[in-house]
């Protein structure tokens, strides 16, 4: 049966980094459920911890007009893991804490706008007896089980227009551009913004790489008397060695018996994470050196994340927003609001929590990149 919506009480926040959009899904949510199904809607700060710490700020609806283009988030935002931190006096972790909350306020539901992470935590908070819906949203559009995640588009516009400009630099000086781009695990936004951008090579997490083919394509492009190349570089981009290596370790933490053994190789694991950082800086070295090309890197960092939305996030953003409003309306809870093809579906949370959405190295758009020449140093 469905149910009318009547009154309910809804709590809203925004988890993880931040990302353009974030605004707009609000607005699409509250708006939605304000003006078509006369639900209120609370607002916690900061992520989860706003939410254990009972940090409030109530969403009306004059306060949700004029925050579309915005980007950024109007409740703030934070990483806090809700199953691994304490509150208050230490006695109590922020899980029991967020219960508390959530039946200090009658919450009939909590929203949670957020990426990977923001999954798997709302699907703690499911378990432990709250009624969660989630969007999804990440620069890295690295969430599964759903075509497209807010914040995406925005930041591939501005990676394409960084790789575009760097290109004048390039071609003026005869250099080699090596542009770092966010992305961990998955390498959408470096492969994208640097198909669009007409990159030389691309180099992402999920195809390791050979710095000697990659110097092997600088030089073929330099004998056929193009004197420059533009390098995009996923930030989260291996060796192939570092990519055996960091599967070594993975491999003897899960067959480690002990908790000293285990603490030994998380301890390696964090200082190749550490050193790894800084793969970019070594990697332009490297290319100097064995191409005899003058090489620079920029690193775009956080300029990739910030400023106004694009035209698509703010739809999308909307879309998703009233499309969870909707599934509110109708008493639908412990799903993520995911778009597929055309439309936006709900999908459980159990099948959504852990699963990454990878870019597939023999898939159509890895395969229009190599048919145009692009090297990927494989």
């Amino acid at each position: 049966m469905q149910d009318d919506g009547m009154g309910k009480h809804i709590g809203i926040l925004t988890s993880g980094g931040d990302c353009p959009g974030l605004n707009a899904a609000i607005r699409g949510v509250g708006k939605a459920g304000i003006r078509a199904f006369d639900m209120q809607f609370l607002g916690f700060l900061n992520g989860f911890r706003g939410l254990a710490q009972d940090r409030t700020m109530k969403l009306e609806s004059d306060m949700l007009s004029g925050i579309l283009t915005d980007g950024g988030t109007i409740l703030g935002t934070s990483r806090d893991k809700p199953h691994k931190i304490t509150v208050g006096d230490k006695t109590k972790n922020m899980t029991d804490a967020i219960i508390d909350t959530y039946e200090r306020h009658h919450l009939d539901a909590l929203v949670c706008l957020g990426g990977g992470g923001t999954q798997k935590n709302a699907l703690r908070l499911k378990e432990a007896g709250l009624k969660v819906v989630t969007l999804p949203k990440t620069i890295d559009k690295d969430v599964g089980k759903t075509d497209i995640t807010f914040g995406f588009d925005t930041a591939l516009g501005i990676a394409t227009e960084a790789i575009d400009r760097v290109h004048s630099t390039a071609t003026s000086h005869s250099r080699v551009l090596v542009v770092e781009i966010m992305g961990h695990r998955a390498g959408w936004l470096a492969l994208e913004s640097g198909l669009a951008g007409g990159a030389d090579v691309v180099l992402i997490p999920e195809i390791p790489y050979q710095t000697e083919k990659v110097a092997d394509a600088i030089r073929e492009r330099s004998k056929a008397g193009k004197h420059f190349s533009i390098v995009a570089v996923a930030e989260g981009a291996m060796t192939v060695d570092q990519s055996n290596r960091i599967e070594e370790l993975l491999e003897q933490k899960a067959a480690a018996m002990s908790k000293e053994e285990k603490s030994a190789v998380s301890a390696e694991l964090s200082a190749f994470h550490e050193e790894h950082v800084s793969h970019t800086q070594k990697l332009t070295s490297d290319l100097e050196e064995i191409t005899g090309c003058e090489s620079r890197l920029t690193i775009l960092g956080h300029i990739q994340r910030g400023g106004t939305p694009s035209p698509y996030d703010r739809v999308l953003a909307t879309r998703l927003g009233t499309a969870c409003a909707q599934f509110l309306n109708d008493g639908g809870d412990g799903y993520m609001m995911a778009v597929r093809g055309e439309e936006i579906v709900p999908v459980p949370l159990e099948e959504v929590a852990g699963v990454k959405n990878l870019v597939d190295p023999n898939g159509h758009t890895v395969r229009s990149a190599k048919l145009v020449g692009t090297c990927f140093g494989d």
